[in-house]
């Protein structure tokens, strides 16, 4: 058995390492992937834009299944591309995937199906967005429709801020076509949430919940980034709010996906705001979360790959889904500068201690090989620590960081340290 991961950072590593665990252990192999997936898989350097290419990597390989770990290529349709060469890929449509590719359509498709989301409206003119602004509480949300990296949101505390920010996208064109479109809505209030599923067009089965961390300082201070750490499980969620959350939100999507005609298989990520009413849906996602995805799949019990090839056949009934009752960790290890401006090319030390240490390490941003290491990126790795206790795993993390040396490499000290605590209304505002 031969397997395909696509994407490079520290959620690929994290899959690739699932993957390897399976039985019979596969050949795992990733594109681009980095230096530091080595100890799993075998690097393959094939950019994730270049569809063709990655299927005719698949085609060449004879690969299995390929195992989508970015959204870039599902939004580029790799599914239709990779199915029209009779070539199986786990992940959802390029109609499917516009669940999270484009932020209107998953509003109205929220809209249609009764799903519980923020109150919105999409423009593309500045005059009848502005005029809609006028008519809203604050603070207000102004997303750009498309991906945008990461950067497309702005929560808006002020009415200025917010016209700043509908002018950037639609008058400067800050996001190019990802921002031709914008959506306005009301800012929910409450702890943030995600949880991940597996799906194969109906059925699913939850891989878990987690919370990450985004502000680059301890406290929740500092710019905003793709994730200093996470954690799981989640104080506080329990089965009644799990069951909310299945028969509100996850099981409509998976049914109003399919009576639409664009069956939903892949991985399919919740972002979810815990209101006073009820969760609420903030945004979807077709792949794993980074770094979720790292203290998500080492809970993981089952087999992962007999899971995915369920999935990808669409019989995920009799597939079994075990979850360890323990905790995970995990610890973003960044570069110097990083998010604005981070410097790589320097020394990377410790990478065989910490791994010898008990704790995962899943690599991001490492070049090299044979232990002479160094950083290619703003997010170095992710070190994960597992225990029978949130307070377990965090020490099993942290030490192990200890064994990392980086000039000017940094990261956050409070990973979890309160984990009952969320986000509020307030903080959300001043975090883009």
């Amino acid at each position: 058995m031969k397997v395909l991961v696509l994407g490079g950072g520290g959620r690929e590593h994290a899959l690739a390492h699932a993957l390897a665990r399976s039985r019979p252990r596969p050949e795992v192999l990733v594109a681009p992937g980095n230096d530091g997936m080595r100890d799993v898989a075998r690097i393959v350097p094939v950019p994730l834009h270049d569809v063709p290419a990655l299927a005719d990597l698949a085609q060449r390989e004879a690969v299995d299944l390929t195992v989508a770990g970015s959204e870039e290529p599902l939004v580029l349709g790799a599914w239709d591309h990779f199915a029209g060469r009779g070539l199986r890929l786990f992940g959802p449509s390029l109609r499917a995937a516009r669940l999270e590719g484009s932020k209107r359509f998953a509003k109205e498709f929220m809209r249609r199906q009764s799903i519980p989301t923020a109150d919105f409206r999409a423009h593309g003119d500045l005059g009848a967005a502005l005029a809609d602004l006028r008519q809203r509480r604050l603070p207000v949300v102004v997303k750009a429709d498309g991906l945008a990296a990461g950067k497309g949101v702005h929560v808006a505390a002020t009415a200025a801020e917010a016209e700043a920010s509908l002018h950037a996208m639609l008058v400067e064109g800050r996001y190019g076509d990802a921002g031709r479109t914008v959506i306005l809505e009301e800012a929910l209030c409450g702890p943030e949430l995600s949880v991940f599923a597996i799906a194969d067009g109906r059925k699913y089965r939850i891989l878990g919940e987690a919370r990450d961390h985004k502000r680059a300082g301890d406290g929740d201070r500092g710019p905003n980034t793709g994730g200093m750490g996470a954690f799981s499980p989640v104080p506080g969620v329990d089965a009644a709010l799990r069951r909310r959350i299945e028969t509100r939100i996850l099981a409509p999507t998976l049914a109003g996906m399919a009576d639409e005609g664009m069956p939903y298989r892949g991985f399919l990520y919740l972002g979810l705001m815990l209101t006073e009413s009820g969760p609420q849906v903030l945004e979807y996602n077709c792949r794993l979360g980074d770094p979720e995805a790292q203290v998500l799949l080492p809970r993981l019990q089952s087999d992962f790959l007999q899971l995915l090839l369920a999935a990808e056949a669409g019989d995920l009934g009799t597939a079994d889904l075990e979850v360890d009752a323990g905790a995970a960790v995990g610890v973003v290890l960044a570069s110097e500068g990083y998010p604005e401006a981070p410097r790589t090319g320097r020394p990377l030390g410790g990478l065989e201690a910490a791994r010898a240490s008990g704790a995962l390490v899943y690599c991001a941003g490492v070049s090299g090989r044979d232990g002479e290491w160094a950083t290619s990126g703003g997010r170095i790795c992710t070190v994960v620590g597992r225990g029978s206790s949130l307070a377990a795993a965090r020490a099993e993390a942290y030490a192990a960081l200890e064994h990392l040396e980086v000039e000017g490499a940094f990261y956050r000290r409070d990973i979890a340290a309160q984990s009952e605590e969320g986000t509020t209304c307030q903080d959300r505002a001043s975090a883009f």
